[in-house]
């Protein structure tokens, strides 16, 4: 490749061919939408978590809906009759391209991405349910295709339109508690427990191989990821906990509990990354504590970002008299503390913020996460989770695994999507996609 050819022209024009990863450019754009029409929307992965996205866009005009296992599926496609079923969403999107304006992703996280792509490059508005991507370099074409296309586009991080984040991204940014050169988030922790669990093992891949329900196809299923033969401990509820589909409890909730942290400080790519839990080939660490380091952003100073998930308490905190909340993010100012959860945010210590008085609001109510991205996609205004924004988020997680997975400390250059001290950490940044399936 030309140097002077620019990384985005490239990933516009070259085909990964030793990966499956192709990529493609179509003209092709959607049809204004005046905001007292409905939406035509095609939703690809329809239950569980996605069969709530499509209830979220019920408001809208629901013509097609995709599927791979019918039975897990049924309830939503009995609720939206008038809309024609699918199982393959290429099949679907060839069909009914011209007559839609969006799509909406609820797949399991390995088949994000080349459902998302695919829609994008055809010119369709996008929303995608969180983390944006299975790896690093899907989550950057998927914020790119995005910009490229002018798209309008949403990650499904739903807190994120609820008002307590709102009055906590206020009080940073209004400097309630000084610079801020340290967070530390946690999820699902034990309080009375230890903050690293003593029991290190990992099951191996699924020894059982049952028959594959009449109404799965699991050749489907499996999409664009390695194959494994079928069995429960993957589907239809399991997949998150296994490398070869997801990324596990950090894949999981990082995107929730990091998404207050990016959104208030500004945050971006991480330079280091580093990472300690219990590596197995098959399947995601059940614990994991990662650090991250951001660097400075204008008068913002640089920022340590630690992560704990499936641990106990972080014991440091406990010791600081800080309340023991179950998940948080603690912000932690050179005036002060600051922590929150999904409902609720404490200024420490109390003591000192008896007589604080609160900024006056100036980050509007949101009308809903789904409604915010059917509005933009009738008006052009913006989204406050777009690609660009949760792709840097998605990024950032999934690094926590690479990292943990290589056993090193990552020194991370975000322009070239490489770790210069760690070139085995390639193998972990993009997948080879199976015969059949391209990004």
């Amino acid at each position: 490749m030309s140097r002077h050819v620019t990384r985005r022209a490239f990933l516009r024009s070259v085909a990964w061919t030793g990966t499956g990863l192709v990529i493609l450019s179509d003209p092709r754009s959607v049809r204004g939408v005046p905001a007292n029409e409905k939406l035509n929307i095609a939703g690809i992965g329809i239950a569980g978590r996605g069969g709530d996205d499509i209830q979220g866009v019920a408001s809208e005009n629901l013509v097609a809906l995709c599927d791979v296992d019918d039975a897990h599926a049924a309830k939503t496609f009995e609720k939206f009759p008038a809309a024609k079923r699918y199982k393959d969403f290429r099949k679907m999107l060839d069909e009914v391209h011209s007559r839609i304006d969006a799509v909406v992703v609820g797949t399991p996280d390995h088949t994000h991405a080349p459902a998302a792509v695919m829609a994008m490059k055809l010119g369709k508005h996008c929303y995608c349910e969180k983390p944006l991507a299975h790896t690093v370099y899907e989550a950057r074409v998927m914020a790119e295709v995005a910009r490229d296309q002018k798209l309008v586009t949403q990650m499904g991080t739903q807190i994120h339109a609820e008002n307590n984040y709102r009055r906590v991204v206020e009080l940073v940014q209004t400097g309630a508690i000084g610079p801020i050169g340290e967070v530390h988030v946690w999820m699902g922790a034990n309080v009375k427990g230890p903050a690293k669990p003593t029991d290190m093992s990992q099951p191996g891949a699924p020894k059982d191989q049952p028959p594959v329900p009449a109404t799965l196809d699991w050749d489907l299923w499996l999409g664009p990821a390695a194959y494994r033969s079928y069995s429960p401990a993957y589907a239809p509820f399991q997949w998150r906990y296994w490398w070869n589909f997801a990324n596990g409890q950090l894949g999981d909730f990082f995107c929730h509990y990091c998404d207050l942290a990016f959104w208030a400080l500004k945050l971006r790519y991480p330079t280091t990354i580093e990472a300690e839990g219990p590596v197995h080939p098959e399947s995601a660490a059940k614990w994991t504590i990662a650090r991250q380091e951001y660097p400075a952003r204008g008068d913002l100073p640089p920022v340590t970002l630690t992560w704990y998930n499936g641990g106990g308490y972080p014991a440091f905190l406990r010791e600081r008299n800080i309340p023991t909340w179950g998940s948080a993010v603690l912000f932690l100012g050179s005036q002060g503390m600051l922590i929150a959860d999904y409902g609720k945010h404490q200024l420490l210590p109390e003591e000192k913020f008896v007589d604080f008085k609160r900024p006056e609001p100036f980050i509007p109510d949101s009308i809903g996460h789904h409604q915010e991205w059917i509005k933009a996609c009738k008006t052009g205004g913006p989204t406050t989770c777009n690609f660009d924004y949760s792709g840097a988020l998605t990024e950032a997680a999934l690094l926590c695994n690479v990292a943990l997975r290589t056993g090193q400390k990552l020194a991370w250059d975000p322009k070239s999507l490489k770790a210069a001290n760690c070139p085995q950490a390639d193998a972990f940044l993009r997948r080879e996609y199976r015969t059949g399936w391209t990004l």
